[in-house]
């Protein structure tokens, strides 16, 4: 509550707590109501609902892989996906997130299978380090179809690097409203799934001697990391490690279980991203540093850390 009032405070022109609660209340046109209402009202909002998402996604794919260093932006997810929007942006003409989010989905969803593919053979999921890098390649490989595309369409790219920063400014409340329902059912089954995210953490054999049924407990797992992080993707473009860095710090606080983990993630992943995006409100007025940019200041020397801690171990 205090990082979202503060992120309706501070920007270009702060705001006092006073201006804030009497821009809220009014809503009638007056400078405060219109910078509140219209400019950080909805990027606020964004904010909450991305974070959420990409936390709790993040939970559900190291859960799934059994790997610490499982996260969606690691493994190719978010590149999925905007590989798919940069497709709907440039040969569908797409222009609105209504017209390329199922776009996002789809890119998502492909990523994801092949990380279900990698994940499902023990040689790759038992070894942290191949998993990371054939999601690494497949993000480069997507990476650099996405910049052929952009390199031979201006007006696609116009578009496009304003996107892939991945940043909640500018975007309408519409666009919050658009993604709240995918990720409303993607957090609902989340939290459903967490007994059986527990027993598969015990492994396979253990899992079906608890009545776990494995394949339809990972089918839907990557259906939800699907539509968590296919709706976050198109909304506010690819924001990385925010799926890696919650449910870390959390197992330090809360412990391993997954159940716990997920309603956590859900409140955690908020507060990185709407810290992130007050931070870069801040450290480069009157302008800002993209959310994207600001998580991955922090996220990068996290991911170092934790491999030096495994290593350590």
């Amino acid at each position: 509550m205090f990082l979202a009032l503060l992120s309706l405070a501070v920007g270009s022109k702060d705001l006092g707590l006073n201006e804030v609660w009497t821009g809220l209340l009014a809503a009638d046109g007056s400078r405060e109501s219109i910078i509140i209402w219209q400019l950080r009202m909805p990027r606020t909002a964004l904010a909450i609902i991305v974070g959420a998402a990409l936390a709790v996604a993040g939970v559900l794919m190291q859960a799934l892989t059994r790997n610490p260093l499982a996260e969606p932006g690691l493994l190719g997810v978010n590149a999925g996906a905007a590989f798919s929007v940069v497709l709907a942006l440039s040969v569908f003409g797409a222009t609105t997130i209504d017209e390329y989010l199922w776009f996002a989905f789809l890119g998502a969803g492909a990523a994801a299978c092949f990380v279900y593919v990698i994940s499902a053979r023990r040689s790759l999921a038992s070894d942290h380090a191949r998993l990371v890098l054939a999601g690494a390649a497949l993000t480069a490989s997507l990476g650099a179809c996405t910049a052929i595309i952009t390199m031979f369409d201006a007006d696609t790219f116009n578009s496009y690097r304003f996107w892939v920063i991945g940043s909640v400014a500018d975007r309408g409340i519409d666009t919050a409203l658009y993604i709240l329902p995918f990720v409303a059912v993607g957090l609902i089954a989340a939290f459903v799934s967490g007994p059986s995210l527990n027993a598969l953490a015990l492994g396979d054999e253990q899992a079906k001697a608890l009545g776990v049924r494995l394949s339809l407990v990972r089918v839907i797992a990557m259906s939800t990391i699907t539509l968590l992080c296919g709706a976050a993707t198109a909304a506010v473009g690819p924001i990385a490690f925010v799926g890696l860095v919650v449910p870390h710090l959390l197992r330090l606080i809360v412990g391993v279980d997954q159940r716990t983990l997920l309603v956590t993630s859900a409140v955690a992943g908020p507060v990185l991203v709407l810290a992130a995006d007050i931070v870069g409100r801040i450290i480069q007025r009157p302008g800002e540093l993209e959310v994207g940019i600001v998580t991955a200041f922090v996220g990068a020397p996290a991911l170092i850390v934790i491999l030096l801690r495994g290593r350590t171990r």
